[in-house]
C-alpha cells in the first residue's frame, strides 16, 4: 500500500487494475506524445487498449475508463485540464505518490508491461527517461523496495529467478501484493521481439498523434 497526502491527513489507497492502466497510460503519453497531451477520452481509451507494449492487454469501454478517471481524481492522481473545448486529462502521479521522476517512470513501465528485469526497464524507458546505466535503474528499484512503512511501504517486489534466467525481474505493488512465484515463471522476451515491439509502438504513437491533431483541428473548425 502507499500513502497520498491530502492536506495533512495520510490516505491509504490501492489502485484497481483499470485505474492503474489509465494512470500509467497518461504517464506514458505525457512522455511519448507531448504535443497531444493532456489526453482526450478518445486518445486515452485508445492508449489503454493498445495491443502492443501492454501486459496484459485490455479491451476497456469508455464507461470503465470514465469510472476509473473519477476514482483517480478523488485520489488526486489525475486532474482535468482547462482551456479546451474537449475535456482532457493529465496525471499527477509523481506528486501524488511522492516519488522522484525516475521512480515514477519505472513504476509506469511495470504497470503497462508487467514484470521486467532492470536491463529490460532501462531499454523500455528510453522514450520516457534515459538512465545512465542498469545500476541507476537498480538503485531506484532498491529504494522503492526499501520504502519505509511511514511512507506507505514498498512499491515494488523482486520476483524469484525463473529457470534459465540470469536476472531477477521486478513487479509493482500499486494494485496490492502479487503472487511472486506465479509471476516469476514467465519467460523473458527475446531481443528481436522487443525491438519489433518498439517499432510497432512508435508507429502507433505516430498514428495516435496524427489522430489527435486532426481531432483538434476539427474541433477548432467546428466540424464533426
Amino acid at each position: 500500500m502507499f500513502f497520498i497526502l491530502t492536506g495533512i491527513i495520510p490516505v491509504t489507497t490501492l489502485l484497481s487494475p483499470i485505474e492503474a492502466r489509465v494512470l500509467a497510460t497518461l504517464m506514458e503519453k505525457a512522455h511519448t506524445v507531448p504535443d497531444s497531451y493532456p489526453l482526450s477520452m478518445v486518445a486515452l481509451l485508445s492508449g489503454c487498449n493498445q495491443k502492443t507494449s501492454r501486459e496484459p492487454t485490455m479491451n476497456l469501454t469508455e464507461a470503465e475508463v470514465a469510472e476509473a478517471l473519477g476514482s483517480l481524481k478523488d485520489k488526486t492522481l489525475v486532474r482535468e485540464s482547462s482551456g479546451s473545448r474537449v475535456t482532457r486529462f493529465e496525471h499527477n502521479f509523481q506528486r501524488g505518490i511522492g516519488v522522484p521522476e525516475q521512480s515514477a517512470v519505472v513504476l509506469g513501465l511495470l504497470v503497462l508491461r508487467g514484470p521486467q528485469t532492470a536491463g529490460e526497464l532501462r531499454l523500455n524507458t528510453e522514450r520516457w527517461y534515459k538512465f545512465a546505466d542498469i545500476s541507476s535503474v537498480e538503485g531506484f528499484l532498491d529504494e522503492m523496495l526499501e520504502r519505509s512503512e511511514e511512507k506507505g511501504g514498498p512499491l515494488v517486489v523482486k520476483l524469484p529467478r525463473s529457470p534459465g534466467e540470469r536476472e531477477q525481474r521486478w513487479a509493482h505493488l500499486l494494485c496490492g501484493p502479487v503472487d511472486a512465484n506465479a509471476m516469476g515463471t514467465k519467460a523473458p522476451e527475446g531481443g528481436n521481439s522487443t525491438r519489433l515491439e518498439a517499432r510497432i509502438e512508435a508507429l502507433e504513437e505516430e498514428v495516435a498523434h496524427l489522430r489527435a491533431t486532426v481531432q483538434k483541428l476539427c474541433t477548432e473548425l467546428g466540424l464533426n
